[in-house]
Parts: C-alpha cells; structure tokens; sequence
C-alpha cells in the first residue's frame, strides 16, 4: 500500500490554464487539476479509458462534433480512443483517472 500527500506533491502546468498533481498507480494514473476559467484541451485522443469527476467549476466537453457541460458532481466518462476536447467554462477543480496507465504523462 502507498499513501501519496497531496498537500506536497509538485505542481505542474501542463498546458496554458490547467495546474495539476500527477500519480501513477501500477495500472491507472490520477490528476488532481485546477483549472482557469478558458483553459481548453485541444481535441485528442489516447488508448486509455478516462473518468473525470468535477468537484468544482464547470467543464465542456465535445465528442464527436457533441459538446456537453459537466458541473460539481458529476463524472465525465471517456472511451478508449474517443477523440475529445474540454474547456474550462469556469475556475475549478477535477480529479482524472486514466487506466491504464499513463507513465509518461506529467513528465
């Protein structure tokens, strides 16, 4: 068993708006980002499966040309390889995990 503070875990900006903590598990890869109000990741796509669950603020994600708002409370669900893309609509706070896991991610 690990147990990982977050409370000192580095800080870093991933991209322009979006502050995160990174840990790897031995199968999945959380985040912890902050997010500025604006901050936008550029449509992609990756093998892993991703959840986002919004604890603050409120997210828009397009797939497949469909934009929806996810706000505090609600979990956003992500196939593997589903080409997508996020706006901050608002400041806030979501936690992401990625299985499996994305080792070089956060480097």
């Amino acid at each position: 068993m690990r147990i990982i503070d977050t409370n000192g875990a580095p800080m870093l900006e991933k991209l322009p708006g979006w502050h995160g903590q990174i840990f790897h598990g031995e199968n999945m890869t959380f985040a912890h980002w902050r997010f500025d109000t604006g901050a936008a990741i550029h449509p992609h796509h990756h093998e892993q499966e991703e959840v986002w669950h919004v604890v603050e603020g409120e997210l828009e994600a397009t797939v497949d040309g469909e934009a929806r708002i996810a706000g505090p409370g609600m979990v956003l669900m992500l196939a593997p390889n589903e080409t997508h893309a996020i706006i901050a609509r608002t400041a806030g706070f979501a936690i992401v995990a990625d299985h499996p896991a994305r080792k070089d991610f956060g480097r």
